[in-house]
């Protein structure tokens, strides 16, 4: 029989929710922007906040208004979103080793809250990371991505009608201003990916429906990346 593992202590709590503010006032300009894009695709204020409660992931959300927005079905943004959020696969196992001994009912909730920027926050912690402040510094970013996320549906609610209607253009601004960065980061690898993922896309968009054909262009271009790459190794 499994030992019962000790919940997380308040103090640990208290200490992630601090090390989370930074996260939380990171994330409010992004919520903010969703919660506004979010009303422009035709989302009611109960979608928009209930999707920022159960999915918790910027990438996902954000991809899946696009694909909202262009009447992809259900299943097509289901896949994708699965398919972006795959890393936090690996993050969970990573968080896992690094955590200390806590009740499988403690490691599946900050299992929930791990964004990459908790997991970056709780990584750097001395190891065993508590279980609390892991707990913390999710609760900290969920609430401000969440909360937001409100505020930023009601700001776009009260602004002229056109204003509203051009926030459509807004989601593909935001992409770039998403993607500019990484270019800087990661340099021709972005750039690489980016260009036979648009090529692709545009190939399967002739034969596929608008959500598989963005599925299929993100799978082949990575697989043929990865294939170039190994080529160059080997």
């Amino acid at each position: 029989m499994e030992q019962a593992a000790p919940a997380p202590n308040t103090i640990e709590l208290r200490r992630g929710l601090s090390a989370g503010l930074s996260i939380a006032f990171g994330y409010m300009p992004v919520a903010i922007a969703f919660g506004l894009l979010a009303g422009s695709t035709g989302l009611t204020v109960y979608e928009a906040v209930l999707m920022s409660m159960l999915v918790f992931a910027g990438a996902a959300q954000y991809m899946a208004l696009s694909m909202i927005a262009v009447g992809a079905g259900m299943i097509e943004i289901v896949l994708a979103t699965f398919i972006v959020n795959f890393r936090h696969l690996l993050m969970s196992a990573s968080i896992n080793e690094r955590a200390e001994p806590t009740s499988k009912r403690y490691r599946a909730l900050f299992g929930f809250f791990l964004t990459d920027e908790v997991f970056a926050v709780s990584s750097v912690h001395k190891e065993p990371v508590p279980g609390g402040y892991i707990l913390g510094t999710g609760i900290a970013a969920y609430s401000s991505w969440v909360g937001f996320t409100a505020v930023g549906y009601f700001t776009g609610a009260i602004l002229p009608a056109i204003l509203q209607e051009s926030m459509g253009i807004a989601l593909y601004a935001l992409f770039i201003a998403l993607l500019v960065p990484s270019i800087k980061d990661a340099g021709r690898p972005v750039v690489v990916l980016a260009l036979l993922g648009g090529g692709f896309n545009w190939m399967y968009a002739f034969v596929l429906d608008t959500g598989w054909a963005i599925m299929a262009a993100v799978i082949t271009a990575v697989v043929i990346y990865e294939l170039l790459i190994r080529r160059r190794i080997t």
